[in-house]
Parts: C-alpha cells; sequence; structure tokens
C-alpha cells in the first residue's frame, strides 16, 4: 500500500541515540519533545530501520572503546557512509572526523566527514562555559563541555556555526559543520552535522530539528 506524501510526511521519524555513555538522556528528550520516539542504540541490532541517528557529547575515547568492544563500530561506519542521516555533537563530532589531535592512546574515529579536529580544544571540565555562537540564522546560545575545534575542513565541507573569537583566522573558531549531502545535495556520500557544543543543553532544537528534517525530504524525495 502507497503512503500518501502528506501523511508519510507526518509520520514519526525513527530516530536513535546512541547510548552507550555521556549526554543520551539529553538527546531523547529533546527528540520526544519534537514528537518523537527515540531508539536506544546499543547493538548493532538497534541500527535495523533506523532513519536517523544523534552521536552524543561525552568522552569520545570511552565510546570509541565501547563500540568495539559491543560490534558495533563496523555497523555504525556502514550506515554513516551509505548516508544515514547523523547529529554528532561534542564527543559525537570527534567519532565522525576523518582526522583528530591530540587522540587519547589508541583512539579511533568512525570517519565520514572531511575535517581534522582537536580534542578538548576549549579546555578542562572547569572551563564548561555557556556562550552565543554565530549561525546562518542568527545568534544561539550553546554550552561547551571540553569541546572539540575544527582546525581543518576538506573540500566541499560547509562551515555552519563559529564562536565569535579571534583565534581563528577569519574571525570565529570552526564550531559547527556539515557535509554536502547534509547541505541539500542529493548526491551519495555521509550526511553528517557535527557540532563542538551541546545545544540541548540550552534547549536549542535547531539542529534536531534539521535532522528530522532531512529525514523528511528524503522521504518526499522517494
Amino acid at each position: 500500500m502507497t503512503i500518501p506524501a502528506a501523511e508519510d510526511a507526518r509520520r514519526p521519524v525513527r530516530a536513535g541515540v546512541l547510548a552507550l555513555q555521556g549526554g543520551v538522556r539529553e538527546h531523547a528528550q529533546m527528540l520526544r519533545a519534537l514528537g518523537q520516539d527515540p531508539v536506544l542504540v546499543r547493538r548493532a541490532a538497534d541500527l535495523d530501520g533506523l532513519e536517523a541517528l544523534v552521536l552524543p557529547g561525552g568522552e569520545s575515547s570511552t565510546i570509541d572503546r565501547l563500540t568495539r568492544v559491543l560490534g558495533l563500530r563496523g555497523p555504525l561506519q556502514q550506515a554513516i557512509a551509505d548516508g544515514l542521516p547523523v547529529l554528532g555533537t561534542c564527543a559525537g563530532m570527534i567519532l565522525v572526523a576523518d582526522r583528530v589531535l591530540d587522540p587519547a592512546p589508541g583512539q579511533q574515529t568512525l570517519g565520514g566527514l572531511d575535517v581534522t579536529v582537536r580534542r578538548n580544544a576549549f579546555g578542562r571540565q572547569v572551563d564548561s562555559t555557556e556562550e552565543p555562537i554565530d549561525t546562518p540564522d542568527g545568534q544561539r546560545t550553546v554550552a561547551y563541555i571540553r569541546a572539540p575545534k575544527v582546525e581543518d575542513v576538506g573540500e566541499g565541507v560547509e562551515v555552519i556555526a563559529t564562536r565569535p573569537d579571534a583565534a581563528h583566522r577569519g574571525g570565529g573558531s570552526i564550531v559547527g559543520v556539515r557535509t554536502p549531502r547534509a547541505a541539500g545535495t542529493t548526491g551519495e556520500g555521509p550526511d553528517i552535522v557535527a557540532l563542538a557544543f551541546h545545544p540541548e543543553l540550552t534547549g536549542v532544537t535547531d539542529w534536531h530539528e534539521d535532522l528530522l528534517d532531512r529525514v523528511r525530504r528524503r522521504r518526499a524525495a522517494g
């Protein structure tokens, strides 16, 4: 039976949150506030049928180790490479980066995002702060907790958020990026938005709504 387009657009998105360590509850609560019933992903089987995935903040080296211990690393890499829409925040940004500076011993990433990020670039836990950032839709106030910073972006990766400081050439540190496919192109490749900060801690829903919208656009495109 064919589902009418309008009904299909209203259907809840089967969105998951990688639930191994870190800010799982906060992301799940935000998705519920947006009308979804998130799947907590702890096993490879939990990826079956997912339409979107949030990689939360936490300790990136711990999450990396757990994905390998639990047999999730390969399935996650394949899902990301196949274009599963992903939102990664803080440690989630590190997990999808192709290159990491100052990694923990033996740390690996899932990859998929052609950027170089520096781990813990904004200081230690005691340096956590809430600050405004600049986005194409105006300023938003977000939280930083041992946040990474994007040091370099590959061809086609779009900068979508900067921290208004003078540390980076161009006037602001890069703290939000997305792949070409996430920017709206229909080509092949990963569909990733990665943020160095925590929008879920200050109630900013822009990027979670964007994740859900990316799924709905895919449905509409067939």
